[in-house]
C-alpha cells in the first residue's frame, strides 16, 4: 500500500504517519529526514539542500525526486509505504507516478491534513523533536510536552528545536506551500483518491484521531 501525506508544514503530518506506521506495518519515509540527516553529515547533497531549506524554499525537484526513486528501490519499503513530504509540486506527484507503475504500484490514499495559520505558527515554534534519527519522535512545549523537559519520552535522547522552525521561516514555507504544493489537493481530487481532515485543537481533533479513523477504514 502506498499512502502519500499532505498538508502544510505544521499540520501534523510526521505525527500521524509515524502513527500509522505503528498500527498499519508499513515504513514511513520523510524526505525531510533524509535531508536533514545530510546536512548534519554535511553532504554534497545536504550543503545544497541546506541552502533551500534554510531559507524555507522547497528543495529542487531533479534532487528530491532521485532521492525518493532510490529509497523506492530498498527491501524495507517493498510491502508498503508513507510518503511523508513528497511529493509538493505536481512534477513530482507525476514523476511518482511512473516510478510506481514500473513497478506495478499506485499512489492508493492522499491524507490531506488542514490546520488554521496561527496554529501551523503556534504549533512549529513550539515543536521539539527527538535528535535520534531513529526515533523521530515529536513534541510541543504547550500541547505536547515530554515528561521530562529537553528528553525523549521514548529513548531518552535529547529533544532540539530545527533552525527553521521559527517566525519568519514558518511563514515563508507556509507561503510556498499555498503556491506550490496545493495543487497537488486538485490533482489527486481528480484521481478520486484525496481524503481531507482537519487538525485543529478549537475542534479536538489531533493527529492520533484522524490516524485511529484511516487505520479502521483500512481494516474495513
Amino acid at each position: 500500500m502506498v499512502i502519500v501525506m499532505l498538508g502544510a508544514p505544521g499540520t501534523g503530518k510526521g505525527t500521524v504517519a509515524s502513527l500509522l506506521e505503528e498500527k498499519v506495518g508499513i515504513k514511513q519515509v520523510s524526505t525531510g529526514d533524509i535531508f536533514r540527516k545530510n546536512i548534519k553529515e554535511q553532504t554534497e547533497l545536504g550543503k545544497i539542500a541546506e541552502e533551500y531549506i534554510s531559507k524555507g524554499n522547497l528543495v529542487p525537484d531533479d534532487i528530491t525526486i532521485g532521492i525518493v526513486k532510490n529509497r523506492l528501490e530498498e527491501d524495507d519499503v517493498q510491502s508498503g509505504i508513507i510518503l511523508d513530504g513528497f511529493p509538493r509540486t505536481v512534477k513530482q506527484a507525476e514523476e511518482l507516478d511512473k516510478i510506481l507503475d514500473e513497478k506495478g504500484k499506485k499512489v492508493d490514499m492522499v491524507l490531506n491534513l488542514t490546520t488554521p495559520e496561527e496554529e501551523i505558527i503556534e504549533r512549529i515554534v513550539n515543536r521539539r523533536v527527538c535528535s535520534n534519527q531513529e526515533c523521530k519522535a515529536v513534541f510541543n512545549v504547550t500541547i505536547n510536552p515530554s515528561k521530562v523537559e529537553g528528553i525523549c519520552d521514548k529513548c531518552g535522547s535529547e529533544l532540539v528545536q530545527r533552525k527553521d522552525d521559527n517566525v519568519e521561516t514558518v511563514k515563508t514555507r507556509i507561503h510556498n506551500y499555498m503556491e506550490q504544493t496545493n495543487p497537488l489537493v486538485k490533482y489527486y481530487e481528480s484521481k478520486g483518491i484525496l481524503r481531507t481532515e482537519l487538525v485543529s485543537k478549537t475542534t479536538n481533533h489531533l493527529g492520533e484521531d484522524v490516524a485511529n479513523e484511516v487505520v479502521a477504514d483500512i481494516k474495513k
